[in-house]
């Protein structure tokens, strides 16, 4: 089991200092532990208004990632030392980016500008630069949506950074395995996962026993069919005889065989939809984007 540095104990405890040095109201709190596996802070921050975050001394970076996806406005509530004592301070976060954490606390982020919805389709030019060319925004928001996340649900991603990225955002309790074939796309992988601070990624070079075996059964895999696509539909499919999939392709001929080939592996309700977007250019004219066809379906019966 999972070795707890903050206890229900110090959970509360922490909870009574702040409600007793403070004017926020705590049931609007959004408590999260980042020393425990899979707990992302931006994504929460961006989403709440109010968390109480308890971190782990050595964080060097924390509120320098906040600043640079644009979280600089937020502000932090916090004391000094590791125990909820003393007197309370109040700053910016874009005033605290050359200071990380010193000491296992507590401390509240506010966030005036939260979102209370998932957001999908992110701008492109938010992921880090490098060997990708990401899907755009528009199909990634189909995508995501055909792949039914909540908070809790492992996913698969093979060969598709930037919805690796979104998912591991809205999955906040469950886990990512993102299979990333080139080691350039690993390591854009690599850099994405580093910018937005996601504890709930993990980076594999292929797909089989000596990867993920180790890893958590995915309940959802989206995928960009293949050449080794039937080999990991065979794996995928013995791990998870109930899996979901998503999977994507720009190959009409693809397209039209995947039927027969799901079904080969004991896939059924298979959906196939073509998505068409085209975006109105400088000049107004109509610029088409690449059209793909998205194949949902799942495994047993």
């Amino acid at each position: 089991m999972e070795k707890q540095i903050f206890t229900n104990s110090h959970i509360l405890s922490w909870l009574q200092y702040f409600s007793d040095n403070t004017d926020i109201d705590l049931e609007h709190v959004k408590i999260l532990d980042i020393t425990r596996k899979n707990k992302n802070l931006i994504p929460a921050v961006e989403a709440h208004r109010c968390v109480l975050v308890f971190t782990e001394a050595g964080d060097k970076d924390i509120f320098y990632k906040m600043w640079d996806v644009g979280l600089g406005e937020c502000e932090i509530i916090y004391n000094e030392g590791a125990d909820p004592v003393g007197p309370i301070k109040r700053d910016k976060v874009s005033a605290m980016i050359d200071r990380g954490i010193n000491a296992s606390a507590g401390m509240i982020v506010l966030n005036p500008n939260a979102r209370s919805t998932i957001k999908f389709g992110m701008d492109n030019k938010k992921f880090a630069s490098g060997s990708v060319k990401y899907v755009g925004s528009e199909i990634r928001s189909v995508l995501l949506s055909k792949m039914q996340i909540h908070e809790s649900k492992n996913l698969c991603i093979i060969s598709e950074e930037s919805i690796a990225v979104e998912a591991a955002m809205i999955t906040g309790e469950g886990t990512v395995i993102a299979v990333e074939y080139k080691e350039r796309d690993r390591e854009t992988m690599e850099e994405n996962v580093n910018q937005f601070g996601l504890r709930n990624v993990t980076i594999v070079d292929h797909v089989g026993p000596d990867t993920m075996d180790e890893l958590p059964v995915p309940d959802t895999t989206m995928l960009v069919a293949s050449a080794s696509l039937e080999q990991e539909l065979a794996y995928l499919t013995k791990i998870n005889p109930n899996m979901e999939f998503v999977i994507y392709t720009l190959d009409f001929k693809v397209a039209a065989s995947m039927r027969d080939i799901l079904e080969r592996f004991g896939i059924h309700d298979i959906t196939v939809i073509q998505i068409a977007v085209s975006k109105l250019t400088s000049k107004n004219v109509f610029e088409n984007q690449p059209a793909p066809w998205i194949i949902s379906a799942k495994a047993g019966e």
